[in-house]
């Protein structure tokens, strides 16, 4: 079995992985760290239980997962450890064991997601402490992307930025992508490696990936996860003007654009209601002014960036949705295909009311593009990219 840990600065989401019967056995959530609030939950032979953490840190978290997998037999069973990694710059193109080495270089992109990578770091530290004798690998969303053409990954700004500064974009969600294609070639019955797709991973964060010939070629996140789509609380494109335009007019620093762009804007910036999509289609069906606009603004986007991938992927075997959008929102799906119907999209609007609540399939109109529902499993790539590097059957 593998342990999959996705550590945040205030959470640390966990799932165990029974690799022969390819399906979790265990899964959680530590969230509210730093809070005296702080809950840990775990969903085991489909029970859910919870209980507070009296030391809401990281490490205590890591040490009540320990206590319950020894308390459920599953400790020793444990075989190897891998943990997701938000940025991985232009050192990883793919899951690599952990090392001293890939330790100092996931500290180097600390500068790249600040945000992220020092979260990922605590849960690495951690769990080399508690599984001192186990392989860990680090499974990097940025490596998926590292396919991306000069001309794609490259911003129109002095050459010295990317030379000396990593100035570029690198994308995100790789672990999502790379099951999704996974799943799509099985369905489709197609080898990945001649598979052209566009991608929508739709959740809190959001992105939209071209693939082609089984391979990244252009995504809409950029150096950071702000770039691209309207998110749950994060702008997506903005003008860079703004920054010092706010800076002029509301004598905003830095500081406070860049932290009103990642946790005041999208979703809840627009609706001035929510960041949760659920919650906004009901406001939405209720009349409710500030969610329609939000929503309308997402799924505008959404299809401007889905018809601009098209340019990257060439002509397309699918469009896929996935995520918790992605999956769920029969409603984000609906509204994105009637932006793009001049490029040949249509759903078969009862099959997309069917694909909800882990339901996949295919949700387009008779000889129409193909679209495809894939539910997201990012913690089996994971899981899988760990066993292969630890040898584990």
């Amino acid at each position: 079995m593998v342990l999959v840990i996705n550590c945040g600065s205030s959470s640390l989401k966990f799932a165990v992985m029974d690799m022969a019967a390819q399906r979790p056995v265990l899964s959680g959530l530590a969230d509210r760290l730093g809070l005296d609030e702080a809950v840990i939950s775990f969903t085991h032979n489909g029970e859910r239980v919870s209980h507070a953490l009296p030391h809401p840190d990281h490490r205590a978290a890591m040490q009540a997962l320990i206590d319950y997998l020894q308390a459920q037999g599953l400790m020793a069973r444990i075989a190897a450890v891998g943990h997701r990694v938000v940025h991985g710059g232009e050192a990883f193109k793919a899951s690599s064991l952990i090392d001293a080495n890939v330790m100092a270089e996931i500290e180097t992109c600390v500068r790249l997601a600040p945000l992220h990578n020092p979260a990922h770091l605590i849960g690495i530290r951690h769990a080399l402490e508690f599984f001192p004798d186990l392989p860990q690998v680090a499974a990097f969303d940025t490596a998926f992307h590292q396919t991306m053409p000069e001309h794609a990954y490259l911003y129109a700004v002095p050459m010295e930025l990317y030379r000396e500064h990593g100035v570029r974009r690198y994308g995100f969600h790789g672990s999502s992508y790379r099951f999704a294609l996974r799943e799509a070639a099985r369905i489709l019955a197609k080898p990945a490696a001649e598979l052209n797709l566009v991608c929508a991973h739709l959740g809190n964060g959001a992105s939209v990936a071209a693939i082609r010939a089984g391979q990244s070629v252009d995504t809409s996140m950029g150096l950071t996860p702000l770039e691209g789509l309207v998110m749950g609380t994060r702008s997506g494109d903005i003008d860079p003007g703004l920054f010092s335009h706010l800076a002029d007019d509301m004598d905003m620093s830095v500081q406070q654009t860049t932290a009103m762009l990642n946790q005041q804007s999208g979703l809840l910036g627009l609706s001035e209601l929510s960041s949760d999509c659920r919650e906004l289609e009901q406001a939405q069906a209720e009349g409710h002014a500030g969610a329609r606009r939000a929503l309308e603004k997402f799924c505008y986007q959404l299809a401007k960036h889905i018809a601009g991938q098209l340019v990257a992927a060439g002509k397309i075997d699918a469009l896929i949705f996935t995520g918790g959008i992605g999956e769920n929102s029969a409603w984000v799906r609906q509204r994105s295909i009637e932006w793009l119907a001049p490029l040949g999209f249509a759903l078969d609007l009862a099959a997309n009311q069917l694909c909800t609540r882990g339901q996949g399939g295919f949700i387009h109109a008779e000889g129409r593009v193909p679209v495809l529902v894939i539910h997201a499993n990012e913690e089996w790539m994971i899981a899988l990219d760990t066993a292969q590097l630890a040898h584990i059957s």
